[in-house]
């Protein structure tokens, strides 16, 4: 009768607990690229709020700049109207209404940037919310495979996929947490 040899149960083990660390070890890669991507995301709306905000402020600035040049012919076209200078007076106020125009084409440009930056600055809060649950998804991850713990992993599961809710929130914008504003 031929000998059967029984797996030594330690080795049988061993490798379940190699396989695991395995697999996990692939979820935290996966993990880590997420938390790439959403510190991407969350660098992009930092800039692009600094940079919306700093070009609102100089369509205010350009802005405040025509509304002076608008008091200023105003002014001197009513000083005009007093000496009796019906020319100059005109084409004062022909200046003054330029400027008035402009005014409006600058107000709606600064606006529409002040809008901008809003919306990134209402982004960012998904992308810092996410990097964190992400950051503490890799470290749940990587105790699993110290500890050999299925529930500390499916804990690093949970913060990965709520980490990966919120940097998706932040790109697309279809759900808005109140308490984030």
């Amino acid at each position: 009768m031929p000998e059967v040899e029984l797996p030594n149960l330690h080795e049988i083990e061993e490798q379940k607990e190699k396989r695991f660390s395995r697999r996990v070890a692939l979820v935290t890669a996966l993990y880590a690229v997420l938390l790439a991507i959403t510190a991407l995301g969350g660098n992009k709306a930092s800039k692009e709020m600094i940079l919306s905000q700093q070009q609102a402020s100089d369509q205010w600035a350009f802005y405040q700049a025509k509304s002076i040049r608008e008091q200023l012919y105003n002014t001197q076209s009513m000083m005009a109207d007093a000496a009796n200078y019906e020319g100059l007076a005109k084409q004062l106020k022909a200046g003054a209404a330029k400027y008035e125009g402009d005014k409006k084409e600058l107000e709606t440009e600064a606006r529409k940037l002040e809008k901008e930056r809003d919306m990134y600055r209402a982004k960012d809060p998904y992308f810092d919310f996410g990097e964190a649950l992400l950051q503490i998804a890799i470290v749940l991850a990587s105790i699993s495979i110290l500890a050999s713990s299925g529930p500390v992993f499916i804990g690093s599961l949970v913060s990965a996929v709520f980490g990966t809710f919120l940097m998706v929130n932040g790109y697309f914008m279809f759900l808005s947490i109140p308490f984030f504003h």
